[in-house]
């Protein structure tokens, strides 16, 4: 899988040993020393994928994945950081990324990070939207109704959307949500999806008659009509 990736890294000798292993895969990379540029990259290009160190130059990483989600930007982000302890990883993921890495970090499993997050943001071709009951999200607008109504989620929201209507009517346990919408392989011990989900109720069925989004206790959570 050949991938279009921004590298958003001040290190010299870390930016150039990923972008030669990286290049030698056959990716493309483009590369932006300091958050600032970073963001402006970002923002025009279409990159399959981010790399995005947290302490930066100019604005820091953090700084610019948020700015990037406020505006609706929902390109993959990787996190690559030399900040370890749990705090700093679920801080990165409350922030907007997707996926967390700490250097020094072995080239291989970067790039299946990478291709992993790659392909979950890669659209169905077959279909424009994903609907369930009147639920129905636009897959080229990114655009949520109910009823008809609009409904407004952040990226973070919209994702976990998706993914609960891709997988309509299956029970999806805390771990699956954690690994394919947050893109994390560890539990983080804190309640970030329970929160998340509970938004997303918050949106989607208040004030409708009809739920759609259940918690199987003990199990995991559901979207589906018949529940």
């Amino acid at each position: 899988m050949v991938m279009h990736i921004l590298l958003i890294e001040d290190d010299s000798e870390t930016a150039a040993h990923l972008i030669r292993g990286l290049r030698e895969q056959q990716h493309r990379v483009n590369y932006a020393a300091d958050g600032a540029t970073g963001l402006k990259m970002a923002l025009k290009g279409n990159f399959d994928v981010l790399i995005v160190d947290r302490m930066l130059p100019e604005r820091d990483g953090l700084s610019l994945i948020r700015a990037l989600r406020d505006v609706g930007k929902i390109t993959p982000v990787l996190v690559l950081s030399a900040l370890g302890e749990i705090d700093d990883r679920v801080e990165g993921l409350r922030a907007g990324g997707d996926d967390y890495l700490i250097k020094p970090c072995a080239l291989r499993e970067l790039e299946a990070r990478l291709e992993s997050l790659a392909r979950r943001c890669q659209l169905a071709p077959q279909t424009n939207n994903l609907a369930l009951a009147d639920l129905v999200l636009d897959l080229k607008t990114r655009k949520v109704t109910r009823g008809g109504k609009p409904v407004h989620l952040q990226p973070r929201e919209l994702l976990l959307l998706e993914f609960l209507l891709r997988h309509a009517d299956q029970t999806l346990t805390h771990n699956m949500l954690l690994e394919q919408v947050w893109g994390l392989h560890f539990d983080p011990e804190t309640n970030v999806v329970h929160t998340q989900i509970s938004r997303l109720r918050s949106k989607i069925d208040k004030g409708f008659d009809k739920p759609l989004l259940h918690t199987i206790h003990g199990v995991g959570y559901c979207l589906s009509e018949s529940q």
